[in-house]
């Protein structure tokens, strides 16, 4: 999840903010969790964690919006072991479409 805390002149300092993402972003037990700038020099940062359900998208997403006015993007991703688990729906979309195609 890549996400984007919009800049405020409002928004206080960091020491808090800080301490309320930090309590969202153990809850989602992350595999690895970067904090950067992002976008046009906001506050942001990537956060790899294992989505069990697409379901749970808006839940994650909306703890971001509400404390942080964030934008946040998912982005599915595999590891090797789930690569290596779709070499038979690859195969069977190949042959597929290879009779599909004529060749």
């Amino acid at each position: 999840m890549r996400m984007m805390m919009l800049r405020s002149p409002s928004r206080p300092g960091i020491a808090q903010p800080a301490r309320d993402l930090s309590v969202r972003v153990e809850a989602l037990k992350p595999e690895a969790a970067y904090f950067a700038t992002v976008g046009e020099g906001d506050r942001g940062g990537f956060i790899v964690f294992d989505l069990q359900e697409t379901s749970q998208i808006p839940g994650i997403a909306e703890q971001f919006f509400l404390a942080f006015n964030a934008k946040v993007t998912f982005t599915p991703v595999m590891n090797a072991q789930d690569l290596m688990n779709t070499v038979p729906g690859i195969e069977k979309a190949v042959k597929a479409h290879a009779q599909a195609s004529g060749s």
